[in-house]
């Protein structure tokens, strides 16, 4: 008989593993992913977001291991993922969200910095995958890698030029590994954010999630920032969380090598903002922009 589209949707009973899972976007990732039945092991560098993010797990009736994690350091990240086979006996989805950025122009960044950037970004997903895919292809299973890019993969990054290259290079692993993968029934798919709401974009870098402490924009960068999104707000990450879980589940079974930009259409503007007015423009003051 054939499965109804909401048990398609279903993750019930798999095990999720989420690097950067204390908050924003790998936050929204787990709990979007408990919500449909999946058991979450947390790996973030913030022992408490850990802790805090597990109890909300629990409060959905799913299992949760906090792991606290520097992805930095590739041997932890090989502990987390054998301590997740350890405990549940199974691993089925892999969610590659650990990240940052530091906004300088390359010619002032230092070669550590270069380093941390490539670390962070890419070798803690390289690692991660190394580690996670033997364990899915054992189960016969098959699996889900779901990584988590940005739209800077996709475009010139002034200023943030490492981290861009970084993505990029994400982007293109997400391919192959779609193409080696396959045969194990392993998908691998990216999704490419661009402004996102996540407390490090709010001033709330360490510590628990706390919104009430967040930064709040003023008027004239809610409006600048409004203006170059096509759909004239910012992104939640809760919808980040939500099409990874759908990446993850039966409905996208027949999906992998896929990029999917959520950015509320930047992407495609391709340059093209709203103007003081309201209109779209690419060079406003230059010319009759009607």
């Amino acid at each position: 008989m054939q499965m109804t589209s909401i048990q398609r949707l279903s993750l019930k009973d798999k095990v999720a593993v989420i690097t950067g899972g204390g908050g924003g976007i790998g936050r929204a990732c787990a709990l979007a992913m408990a919500e449909l039945g999946a058991d979450i092991v947390i790996a973030d560098i913030v022992p408490e977001r850990c802790e805090e993010v597990a109890a909300r797990v629990a409060e959905l009736d799913r299992n949760a291991l906090p792991f606290p994690t520097n992805v930095m350091d590739t041997d932890r990240i090989r502990q987390c993922i054998a301590a997740t086979e350890e405990k549940f006996g199974r691993l089925d989805i892999l969610v590659n969200n650990a990240g940052g950025v530091a906004y300088k122009r390359f010619l002032d960044q230092s070669e550590n910095s270069w380093r941390r950037h490539i670390d962070i970004n890419f070798v803690s997903m390289l690692a991660a995958t190394h580690a996670a895919a033997p364990i899915m292809a054992r189960g016969g299973r098959g699996g889900s890698i779901v990584n988590v890019a940005s739209i800077e993969g996709m475009r010139a990054g002034p200023n943030v030029a490492v981290y861009a290259a970084c993505k990029a290079a994400m982007i293109g692993f997400t391919r192959s590994m779609a193409l080696e993968l396959s045969g194990d029934k392993i998908r691998v798919n990216c999704i490419a954010p661009d402004h996102t709401i996540t407390p490090g974009g709010r001033g709330n870098r360490t510590g628990p999630v706390d919104e009430s402490q967040w930064r709040v924009p003023t008027p004239e960068q809610d409006d600048r920032m409004r203006r170059v999104i096509p759909l004239l707000r910012e992104g939640d990450a809760y919808e980040c969380g939500d099409l990874a879980a759908f990446l993850s589940s039966d409905m996208a079974s027949y999906i992998t090598g896929a990029i999917i930009p959520i950015d509320g259409g930047t992407s495609a503007a391709m340059g093209w903002v709203r103007g003081s007015k309201g209109q779209w423009t690419q060079m406003e003051g230059q010319r009759d922009d009607r």
